[in-house]
């Protein structure tokens, strides 16, 4: 059964949501930052610190994740920052 969303992998990277890592404080080296970013196909890519197997077993009943996902963690300043760029209701 195919599943109701798939990752485009031909998707670009449109524009950086909130502010860079280095901009937030969470790095000072270009080569190492957290981000988030809009694809041009409105999909929206994060890098962060692989936590698949940390959290692997004390996930939420209700949540799974597929052998071809990883769960990223990324700061929360990061993403308040991210908030105005994100369209939303209201």
């Amino acid at each position: 059964m195919p599943r109701p969303w798939e990752a485009d992998p031909t998707a670009s990277f449109a524009r950086r949501l909130g502010k860079s890592a280095k901009e937030d404080g969470s790095s000072d080296v270009r080569s190492r930052c957290p981000d988030i970013w809009e694809l041009d196909n409105g999909d929206v890519a994060v890098i962060g610190r692989d936590l698949t197997e940390v959290y692997a077993g004390s996930l939420p009943a209700d949540v799974r994740i597929a052998p071809d996902e990883r769960l990223v963690v990324i700061p929360g300043s990061m993403l308040r920052a991210a908030k105005p760029d994100i369209p939303g209701p209201g």
